[in-house]
């Protein structure tokens, strides 16, 4: 039989009360408590706090507090990411992200959903569906990836843009929903 985070990490319905994912949420919130706490003459505190926080962490990594996410090791940056001030990481699946990666102010990534049907999403389950963001992508201020959306390599995700299905390599989406606004070939 499979644990509650076994399903949540399958993208199954789970159950988010679970004690195992409470414990692992609270893990979280601590790591990311420290985290915002630091200053930015501690890049080294910074470093060992993501390396226990992230579930993969590249080098020439920078993430300006605050930040926040629901697990933290369902976050995968590659080398050169930067997220800026603000960014949410509602991470039930992973959160993939590539090479010289760069996040804007307040840009919220989720993989975390809720069935559409009311009577099951009353009953409290949940599921998610994983993100993955390409190499050299740059996501503006206040953008939303939602669940299950892959940004291509080389894209732009213009600032309060909404993702709501995949965006091609080397192109500039934006608006809600976000559509293909220019090609960058």
């Amino acid at each position: 039989m499979q644990s509650e985070k076994e399903k949540m990490l399958a993208g199954e319905l789970y159950d988010a009360s679970d004690p195992e994912l409470v414990a692992d949420r609270e893990a979280a919130r601590a790591l990311t408590r420290w985290y915002n706490d630091t200053g930015a003459d501690q890049q080294d505190r910074r470093t060992t706090l993501l390396g226990e926080l992230f579930g993969t962490v590249g080098a020439d990594v920078a993430v300006e507090p605050p930040v926040r996410c629901d697990y933290g090791y369902n976050v995968h940056v590659d080398d050169g990411f930067y997220a800026n001030f603000g960014c949410v990481l509602l991470d039930v699946c992973r959160i993939d992200v590539g090479r010289n990666c760069l996040l804007g102010p307040g840009v919220h990534v989720y993989t975390a959903t809720h069935p559409l049907d009311a009577a099951t999403r009353i009953e409290g389950p949940e599921y998610g569906d994983p993100v993955e963001i390409g190499d050299d992508v740059w996501v503006g201020g206040r953008a939303v990836l939602n669940p299950g959306v892959t940004v291509g390599d080389c894209a732009v995700v213009a600032s309060g843009a909404v993702v709501t299905d995949d965006v091609p390599s080397d192109v500039v989406v934006q608006g809600n929903p976000a559509t293909v606004v220019k090609d960058l070939d």
